[in-house]
């Protein structure tokens, strides 16, 4: 396990992403979610911005070294970012436009990146209560889902059946690479099965298993996946970029995604498979 995850640091990371969860559950309630547009036209809230100011002052408090990188705040320049051999990645409300639809499917994600890989993520669903905790390390992993009354549970990745797929994928977008996909994979498998969701919850869905394979044909942020990705490694599964490796973050000037491939079954042939459905 990395040096930087303690138990105290994964308790403080829970109690400031429920804490955020409920300052967004809060603003939910209300009629007027104050949405406005943010330059790339993506929708902003009240409660993106209610969620970052807590993560700020809850991370800034565990650590006063780590640089923290929000998709609220201000992005630092490269030069200044490649330097970082750690830091936290959050995004305050994942899924704001499943917030702004109240379809429940939005998350609070916190990661902590060291030498470009998320060693530990916590995932919170304001909604239902429910947290994903994720930490990996070179002789070490533990992923396991807290429920609203604080019960925790392990998860782990299932193994592939040779006949059924569970797949995820979005519910906004990449549809027609998306469905182009599962077609060729109802040509393997003799049951498909396919489930749209919003956020990272899909990452989820793969590291709880309850699916067993996501491909994101269409962009993401760093900030997006990082958490998420954390929970899946740990939980036994993989995250791979259109290269077919292992995705990791600050690599490069932006802090878009690659499209990638979330499977959950590491001893299946996942890396050819991928190979022949993208053709």
């Amino acid at each position: 396990m990395s040096s930087l995850v303690t138990t105290e640091l994964v308790d403080a990371l829970v109690g400031y992403a429920r804490e955020a969860g409920r300052a967004v559950l809060e603003i939910y309630e209300r009629e007027d979610f104050g949405v406005t547009t943010k330059a790339d036209e993506s929708p902003l809230t009240e409660a993106d911005l209610a969620s970052h100011r807590i993560l700020m002052a809850g991370l800034r408090s565990v650590s006063e070294e780590l640089p923290i990188l929000s998709e609220e705040s201000e992005m630092p320049p490269y030069d200044e970012r490649r330097q970082w051999s750690a830091y936290f990645l959050i995004d305050p409300l994942d899924g704001t436009k499943e917030f702004i639809n109240r379809n429940g499917e939005f998350t609070v994600n916190i990661a902590l990146i060291e030498a470009g890989v998320a060693v530990m993520g916590v995932v919170h669903v304001p909604v239902t209560g429910v947290t994903y905790i994720g930490f990996t390390g070179s002789d070490s992993r533990s992923a396991r889902v807290i429920d609203g009354d604080d019960n925790a549970v392990p998860i782990s990745t299932r193994s592939q059946s040779p006949s059924s797929l569970g797949v995820v994928g979005s519910r906004r977008h990449g549809s027609e690479a998306l469905s182009a996909m599962v077609n060729r994979l109802q040509d393997e498998f003799a049951d498909v099965e396919f489930l749209s969701m919003g956020s990272s919850l899909k990452l989820c869905l793969v590291a709880e298993g309850k699916a067993d394979f996501y491909p994101r044909v269409a962009p993401t942020c760093e900030w997006d996946t990082a958490a998420a990705q954390a929970v899946v490694e740990a939980a036994g599964g993989c995250v791979v970029d259109d290269a077919l490796n292992v995705l990791r973050y600050n690599q490069k000037d932006d802090i878009l995604n690659p499209h990638f491939f979330v499977f959950g079954d590491t001893d299946a042939d996942w890396i050819n498979r991928i190979e022949r459905i993208r053709c």
